[in-house]
């Protein structure tokens, strides 16, 4: 009879893993390729917010949580439109006066951008909220030289749409999620982070009820620290909550098995990556984070940063890592603490 009763006591640990490595599969090298092609194309012309390209990468995004099966939030729209002033000017060339460049925008140029928002409804504890962000904006063109942006971030925003296809598999099978998860892509963030800036500042869903943010931003290319695609740094995860650190790395220890690497976590690490991501929105608003980065390579804001030299494989991993975790955030008992030492 004991034996009967831990077997039964055992279904429900094996169902559930079974379930969300089932949908883990839907996550395949084809569909990322599909987004990155689009977004990363010459067509959109590198993406520079409130300029046609974003346009037309936001009606992309949009048109893929629609066929997915999101609704437009709150039955509206998908976009959270904003108008931001900012005076930063991104240089794109090697020949750009930048004194001369700062001088016209000083005036605090507006800009124009949109966030796009694909909400899947949770069940029990649907008030509470996971968001996922990417950023889908990049540096526009300058002259004849289009920035496609190919790692940075259009391979985040690639992995977003695929986890929000698993978690959509598993809703309509009846195995949603208990809290809501908010997929948002932002755009602004090459001129300083003003999408995400402008959700926490004007949240659609309570700041208090959103219990972590995961944030993806260049998960397609090595570095020159590595020699294999097996890795990914985790930058912030321990800041705000070791709980969420230690959920996340057992994730990876019980089903990816990558090399987490925590070199630029380091908080006198001079590339100061902690700030310089979607992610610091919400952690300077208290919400514990983690960001996905494959580190700059030698690409980084070039034209040279073209789909042909993406990893896929690496893609498809990190993302693999990256919803199971979102799984375990969103179903567990309770929310993601913060640290009793903060």
């Amino acid at each position: 009879m004991k034996k009967y009763l831990i077997l039964i006591l055992l279904i429900p640990f094996f169902s559930s893993s079974q379930v969300n490595l089932s949908y883990a599969e839907s996550i395949n090298n084809k569909d990322l390729y599909k987004h990155i092609e689009v977004l990363s194309s010459d067509s959109l012309e590198g993406r520079e917010t409130g300029k046609p390209g974003q346009k037309m990468a936001a009606g992309y995004i949009a048109n893929q949580f629609r066929k997915i099966g999101i609704p437009p939030y709150k039955r509206k729209s998908y976009y959270q439109k904003f108008k931001v002033k900012s005076e930063r000017h991104i240089c794109k060339c090697d020949d750009c006066d930048l004194a001369f460049f700062k001088r016209i925008f000083k005036s605090n140029q507006t800009i124009r951008g949109e966030n796009v928002l694909g909400y899947i409804e949770g069940s029990d504890l649907k008030d509470e909220l996971l968001i996922i962000t990417a950023h889908y904006d990049h540096l526009g063109k300058h002259d004849s030289l289009i920035f496609n942006g190919a790692d940075d971030d259009a391979s985040g925003v690639s992995a977003a749409l695929e986890i929000a296809e698993a978690f959509m598999l598993a809703k309509k099978a009846g195995h949603g999620p208990r809290r809501s998860i908010l997929i948002m892509p932002v755009s602004g963030e090459e001129k300083g982070l003003l999408g995400s800036r402008y959700y926490t500042d004007n949240p659609i869903y309570p700041l208090e009820n959103t219990v972590a943010n995961l944030n993806i931003d260049m998960i397609g290319r090595l570095d020159d620290w590595h020699d294999n695609g097996n890795y990914v740094y985790l930058i912030g995860s321990d800041r705000l909550s070791y709980d969420l650190h230690n959920l996340n790395e057992k994730i990876n220890d019980d089903y990816i098995r990558i090399d987490l690497d925590y070199r630029f976590n380091d908080k006198d690490d001079p590339n100061r990556y902690y700030y310089r991501s979607d992610h610091y929105n919400f952690a300077k608003n208290n919400i514990p984070v983690i960001f996905y980065f494959n580190g700059v390579h030698e690409d980084y804001h070039k034209p040279s940063d073209t789909i042909e030299k993406i990893d896929f494989d690496k893609i498809n991993t990190i993302t693999r890592l990256i919803f199971l975790t979102a799984w375990e955030i969103a179903n567990r008992d309770e929310r993601i603490k913060l640290r009793d030492d903060l």
